[in-house]
């Protein structure tokens, strides 16, 4: 498994932008598809994006299109979601995700809060 930290996140207005980044220990990055999910106080975990392997294809939910981007640095082993246009509904504690054929490695998660 790969251990995985976040940071970037913090308080922003609505209409504002963040940018999540996730430092990926290990020299196998490019192996992993790498994610960002978000928890919500009394919510279930819910995906927010993913990107392959050699970040040529990603993927997001429909709630964050359009607003969110994710990307990833193979030589710096690291993944980002910038955040756009910021809705307070998109406050929550984000977690970076990486699996081969399924995410099996978290990160602690890095709180987002959007104020309105």
């Amino acid at each position: 498994q790969v251990q995985l930290v976040e940071s970037g996140g913090g308080l922003v207005q609505a209409g504002g932008s963040l940018r999540l980044s996730c430092a990926a220990s290990g020299r196998t990055f490019s192996s992993y598809v790498m994610g960002w999910f978000r928890q919500a106080p009394g919510k279930e975990r819910e995906f927010v994006a993913a990107i392959r392997r050699s970040g040529d294809s990603t993927s997001y939910a429909d709630s964050v299109k359009g607003r969110f981007t994710i990307s990833r640095d193979n030589a710096k082993n690291t993944v980002y979601l910038q955040m756009n246009s910021l809705k307070p509904e998109d406050t929550a504690v984000y977690y970076c995700a990486a699996g081969v054929t399924m995410m099996n490695s978290w990160g602690q998660g890095t709180q987002v809060t959007v104020s309105s």
